[in-house]
């Protein structure tokens, strides 16, 4: 057997200018954070000839061509495994939909303990690299490269995406203190609501092909905003990144109209009032996780727990893709 898992991601700034609508014609930037909430995938050779998929359904099929699960099936015939005679199982902490990067981080793993199977070592950027070539060159599904990088890469990460499809990785030159104060100060909530990213990122994505110009200018000012939430970090200035991420929430909802709903606004302004110095959703919006910078955690918690919303408490990964058991 083997077995690998890849964790789920927060953004902490820039989310957006990762789409190649974008950065293939301005570049892109972002800063993105792997947390210990995982998705965990396990190959096995069954007794008998085909392949068999245990996920939210469960598949029996024969050939590559036959398998449903488009992820699944782009990379059994990216891998080509031969002869097909395969047992894949997938498990996640957190439900898909949730804004937290599920799809880039199941990519990731499969395709991690694909080549593991095979005992062969893939490096984290040629993982993401795959992993961007299933989801965005094979399905033409229209979101980022965020997911896949920092599922592979792991730690608290700036990419910089470039129009000749380069990407560079750098870690967040934060000190002990201040990710000791944002692992405290970042609080995730679960709304309960669950949104495709594709279809909220393909408004997003239609507009910036078309080049048009409130759509480039948003992503631009997002770009910068990252930048700015980089300085901030690593100047050790907690409530100043604070304050970015609720800029940034502001100019985000102005991208597209399925970006928040009125339970979102209502559970967002609560939380502002109630010791949270910035926040946003996290991934495309619409629903899924809130994320909250706060310094006066106790009071934020008793707000969003009177609110009906439970909290997922976590710590960052450091680690990114890895196998667990071969």
């Amino acid at each position: 057997m083997v077995l690998t898992r890849s964790p789920l991601r927060i953004s902490l700034g820039g989310g957006g200018t990762d789409l190649p609508s974008y950065y293939r014609e301005h570049g892109g930037y972002l800063i993105s954070a792997a947390i210990d909430k995982y998705v965990f995938v396990s190959v096995i050779r069954p007794f008998t000839p085909g392949i068999y998929l245990k996920y939210s359904r469960q598949e029996h099929v024969s050939t590559f061509d036959e398998v449903q699960h488009p992820i699944i099936r782009e990379c059994l015939k990216m891998r080509n495994c031969q002869p097909p005679q395969i047992e894949i199982t997938t498990l996640a902490d957190i439900p898909a939909g949730t804004g937290l990067g599920s799809s880039g981080s199941f990519t990731t793993a499969l395709i991690k303990a694909l080549y593991a199977y095979e005992r062969l070592f893939v490096h984290p950027a040629d993982l993401a690299r795959l992993a961007c070539e299933v989801e965005i060159d094979r399905l033409k599904e229209p979101i980022g490269k965020q997911d896949q990088y920092i599922a592979a890469y792991g730690g608290i990460t700036c990419f910089r995406f470039s129009p000749d499809e380069g990407v560079q990785a750098e870690p967040l030159a934060i000190s002990a203190d201040t990710l000791h104060d944002l692992e405290d100060n970042l609080l995730l909530f679960y709304t309960g609501q669950s949104r495709s990213a594709s279809a909220v990122l393909k408004d997003q994505d239609v507009k910036t092909r078309e080049s048009d110009s409130q759509m480039i200018a948003n992503l631009h000012h997002v770009k910068e905003l990252a930048a700015r939430s980089q300085r901030a970090l690593e100047e050790g200035r907690g409530g100043l990144f604070g304050e970015i991420m609720h800029e940034h929430w502001v100019n985000k909802k102005k991208r597209s109209q399925g970006m928040s709903n009125s339970s979102i606004d209502e559970w967002y302004d609560l939380g502002r009032a109630n010791g949270a110095i910035g926040g946003k959703v996290v991934g495309a919006g619409g629903g899924g996780f809130l994320l909250f910078y706060a310094e006066d955690r106790a009071r934020l918690r008793r707000a969003m727990s009177g609110a009906g919303l439970d909290e997922v408490r976590f710590r960052f990964d450091f680690e990114g893709t890895k196998v667990l058991l071969s």
